[in-house]
């Protein structure tokens, strides 16, 4: 099991933060047809309930979106809401463990991610840095830390900024079996609001594979 704990400076800062383990069997026994299709079923729908999409309407208000304005950066997630829903970019199926946090993040706007927990070293302690830290990114560039943001690191360092994103070490990976999804939460929100995306995480992820085994958990 994971171990994720909030240094002093999170709990006073009122920052919730969930995330769902899951531990996949063999990709012999993932159901990938089946997950696409309800993908594709989700996206339709979606495609119907944001026809008259205006981006104010829509992302105006979202803490997340204010969260990285405040920090002068585009909010990711309606970033990809907008290229695959409104400009017809494919929904990345290179690796279904990560299309459910992404399929997740169309449908609540909320920030998710994925990390592989056999690539972590020992606990992940989550705090606001301080100052800008460099750390290997996603994509194997060099990124850094934003002072004041949420960020998570175990023994080995850095493994993700919610501005900055995920590290290339504990990055998810097509091998990655045994992983978990981070659900982030910004300072002064109430933790239930973490629960939806959380939920579904959890239903998707047992859509892909029936047998993974799977655990839910929100500080």
């Amino acid at each position: 099991m994971v171990q994720i704990t909030k240094e002093n400076g999170m709990q006073h800062a009122g920052v919730p933060f969930a995330w769902v383990e899951v531990q996949y069997p063999d990709k012999a026994q993932w159901d990938e047809a089946g997950f696409y299709d309800i993908v594709e079923r989700h996206l339709a729908a979606l495609r119907e309930q944001y026809r008259d999409y205006v981006r104010a309407d829509v992302f105006g208000q979202n803490p997340y979106f204010r969260y990285f304005r405040k920090f002068k950066k585009t909010y990711p997630v309606m970033m990809q809401f907008e290229s695959v829903l409104l400009k017809g970019r494919e929904f990345p199926r290179w690796n279904p463990v990560t299309a459910v946090p992404f399929l997740v993040e169309l449908e609540t706007h909320v920030l998710c991610g994925t990390h592989d927990i056999d690539r972590l070293m020992g606990p992940v302690e989550l705090y606001q840095a301080e100052e800008k830290t460099p750390f290997e990114g996603l994509r194997g560039d060099e990124v850094h830390t934003y002072p004041g943001d949420v960020t998570g690191r175990d023994a080995g360092g850095i493994i993700f900024s919610m501005i900055a994103g995920a590290d290339a070490r504990t990055c998810a990976r097509e091998e990655s079996r045994h992983v978990f999804y981070p659900v982030f939460g910004v300072p002064g929100q109430a933790p239930d609001a973490l629960r939806s995306a959380q939920t579904r995480l959890a239903e998707y992820a047992a859509l892909l594979a029936k047998d993974a085994e799977i655990a839910c958990e929100l500080i």
